[in-house]
């Protein structure tokens, strides 16, 4: 058996499995305090590992972080959310601590060889992954394969500039179509709705000014990913993360109509846009995935 494990800003999960794909055997949820930092993470992996390994026999671990990580080496190179984990070692300290051989990858990268494996973009030979939520994630792919580019980071679409004039690193896709943005939007325009799962909802009863403030944020993804499908051609587009839970009718339907709108016209029709199949546990599928590639423990 193979430990994953997923490090998030909020939560924290581990599940056990094989390398074949679902279903999980365990599952074991909890969240994170981040004003804790991260050795407050590490404590509650190590406690709650220590009986798993022992129960099922783990033999290697497969590790999501929730951001940039150095996968050469299997260091995180730091979370956007919680302080403690810059320049991390964090498959030694799996080793260290678990006894066990691990590898370590991006939570977005992994969720996406979790769906091309095992979940929506199964069968495929290109799939690009894509999860919007707090912020907006990718991975690309090929034939079973990640693809990390030249520097190790790579698909990065929540990062796209949305035209010449979005010159700050802070005017990005996920400034106007992440969880937060959509929020963002609806407090300037005093709607009286916190967050964007409260947009999402009222733009399906039939808010028209919620409804406004969601598709501009359909619009701005579908545009980010008919540049992503112009240059890169996948066959399946999975979509995940919270806000796409807001559904078929306020979601999906005008994000593949935009995308549609702004594609190289050749690529219309050669591609689907779906939703995730393997819900919250997508980023612990693509752990096991790497931790079977992981060498036995000598």
């Amino acid at each position: 058996m193979l430990l994953a494990i997923e490090i998030g800003g909020t939560k924290l999960q581990l599940g056990i499995g094989s390398g074949d794909g679902p279903p999980l055997v365990e599952l074991v949820r909890e969240g994170v305090v981040p004003e804790r930092g991260a050795a407050a993470i590490r404590q509650q992996i190590a406690r709650l590992a220590a009986p798993l390994v022992e129960k099922h026999g783990v033999t290697a671990v497969g590790v999501g972080f929730g951001g940039p990580v150095d996968v050469e080496t299997g260091r995180t190179i730091k979370s956007h959310h919680v302080e403690g984990w810059e320049d991390f070692p964090l498959a030694d300290w799996c080793r260290e601590n678990l006894g066990l051989p691990a590898a370590v990858g991006n939570d977005s990268d992994l969720a996406g060889l979790g769906e091309a494996k095992f979940g929506a973009g199964q069968g495929h030979r290109v799939v690009f992954y894509s999860n919007v939520g707090t912020g907006i994630g990718g991975a690309l792919v090929i034939e079973g394969q990640l693809y990390r580019g030249g520097s190790g980071v790579a698909s990065e679409i929540g990062h796209l500039r949305p035209g010449l004039d979005a010159e700050r690193p802070d005017v990005i896709l996920e400034s106007l179509a992440s969880g937060w943005g959509i929020a963002r939007a609806a407090r300037e325009q005093a709607l009286g709705l916190d967050t964007a799962a409260e947009v999402a909802a009222a733009a399906a009863a039939g808010n028209e000014a919620a409804g406004r403030v969601l598709d501009d944020a359909c619009r701005a993804y579908g545009w980010a990913l008919a540049q992503m499908i112009t240059l890169l051609a996948p066959n399946v587009v999975v979509i995940g993360g919270g806000v796409s839970l807001a559904g078929e009718e306020v979601f999906f339907a005008p994000l593949r109509r935009y995308a549609d709108r702004y594609v190289f016209p050749p690529h219309k029709g050669t591609f689907r846009i779906v939703p995730s199949a393997l819900g919250e546990e997508v980023v612990l599928h693509g752990a096991l995935a790497i931790a079977d590639q992981c060498p036995p423990p000598s």
